[in-house]
């Protein structure tokens, strides 16, 4: 498998074993960026080395949007300059993994890779930003319709297979998996090869007679 277009880009489609796994590979390499960071300040402390290495998995999406919330610019800046540097390329890694493969699943789905902005960009922004709406009943409703949206995006992404055969954005990624799996065709006899050719020396010399009566 191509793991460069499967991880970074954008056209084509994949099922959903390998969207599971894109969010497995993500969860993994979050782990390991936060051992990365756990070690490093470790090594930078006071010298004294704690035996304590706490994982830290807060890699996730929501990070992108308080990249628009002016309120949490300042849990930003209280960053150190290795939390932020990690904190930066984990964020943009994980969000592209994301959207690559995102929009792949959902082109197996045959829909567009824009319905990312219905299925997670409007419900995330909204998440980020509902404490400073009012309490009101359309605010209830565009929650609950938020939460709907997030919800079918998952279910599209994570469950739903894909379209059979072939789409407007490319061929069944099943497709090759099941000719892989299936037994090679009998070959057929090519009486043409099979046939046997007896040289000439096999047949009685010429000239050579059998006597009568011997």
């Amino acid at each position: 498998m191509d793991w460069t277009w499967y991880l970074f880009r954008f056209d084509g489609r994949i099922n959903r074993a390998l969207q599971w796994q894109a969010l497995l590979i993500v969860a993994v390499l979050a782990g390991l960026l936060g051992m990365i960071r756990q070690v490093i300040d470790l090594l930078s402390a006071d010298g004294s080395l704690k035996l304590s290495i706490k994982l830290d998995f807060d890699f996730g999406l929501d990070d992108l949007f308080k990249l628009v919330d002016p309120r949490a610019h300042r849990s930003l800046a209280s960053l150190g300059r290795t939390d932020l540097v990690l904190k930066a390329s984990g964020l943009a890694l994980f969000t592209w993994i994301f959207l690559a493969t995102a929009t792949k699943r959902l082109h197996d789905r045959n829909r567009s890779g824009w319905w990312i902005a219905a299925f997670f960009v409007a419900p995330g922004l909204f998440s980020q930003f509902s404490d400073l709406l009012p309490d009101s009943h359309w605010v209830l409703s565009v929650s609950l319709t938020a939460s709907s949206l997030w919800l079918w995006g998952i279910v599209e992404l994570f469950t739903l297979p894909g379209t059979s055969g072939h789409n407007r954005f490319g061929p069944d990624p099943l497709f090759d998996i099941d000719n892989s799996t299936a037994s090679p065709p009998a070959k057929s006899w090519d009486q043409q090869n099979e046939t046997e050719i007896v040289p000439p020396s096999a047949s009685p010399p010429g000239g050579m007679h059998v006597k009568r009566g011997a």
